[in-house]
């Protein structure tokens, strides 16, 4: 019975560490993404979407923390836009749409295992190459303007001209994801069994 008081206890811990963890994340990769000069694409929220997919064992709560970084990040940004001191936008029409793919992109994070470098490096090329698909579709489709400022044609060499268009993106998009899950998996992996071996040492002495 004491064994798995303990191990209850151990859990607990780590469940309390989660969470710190999570608003502390939320903060970070909030201002991160306002910050100036930060490369174009090279953002954390895919890959915060797909580790909240795989470690948040009740599924509906893992899109909070994403989104609620995504959110707080636009807020910043807004405050900064009416300030004068950028000249992009926190909230603007259409918005929503990044926020459903990054919803999307937290559906795929349920396959990811945490334990699984395999999964993890297919799961951050599969949300990244999601993410670039579906985000310059909808720029497509919605009238988004090229580089002569105007829309793209509604016509296939139009959509393929949107794609190359964000290939740049894509290619940035697809090394900060693979960068900021090695980080995320490997911190919270690293954390696990750090936790996990201090409380089983301080069992045996106790």
């Amino acid at each position: 019975m004491a064994i798995f008081a303990n191990m209850n206890y151990i859990n607990m811990k780590i469940e309390k560490s989660i969470v710190g963890s999570f608003v502390l994340l939320v903060v970070v990769a909030s201002v991160y993404r306002i910050m100036p000069g930060r490369p174009m694409g090279f953002a954390p929220q895919i890959a915060m979407a797909l580790f909240a997919g795989s470690i948040v064992k009740d599924k509906k709560y893992s899109f909070i923390l994403p989104l609620l970084s995504m959110l707080v990040s636009d807020f910043l940004y807004e405050m900064l836009f009416q300030a004068k001191l950028t000249s992009l936008q926190g909230f603007y029409k259409g918005q929503w749409i990044n926020y459903l793919l990054i919803a999307s992109v937290t559906m795929i994070g349920f396959w990811v295992s945490q334990k699984n470098l395999f999964k993890i490096i297919a799961g951050s090329l599969a949300g990244a190459t999601f993410y670039f698909i579906a985000s310059n579709f909808t720029v497509w489709i919605g009238g988004g303007l090229g580089l002569n400022n105007l829309p793209y044609p509604k016509t296939l060499e139009g959509l393929m001209t949107t794609y190359i268009a964000g290939l740049p993106f894509y290619k940035m998009s697809i090394i900060s994801t693979l960068f900021f899950s090695g980080l995320l998996f490997g911190g919270y992996n690293f954390i696990n069994k750090f936790a996990a071996k201090k409380s089983a040492l301080n069992s045996i002495e106790s």
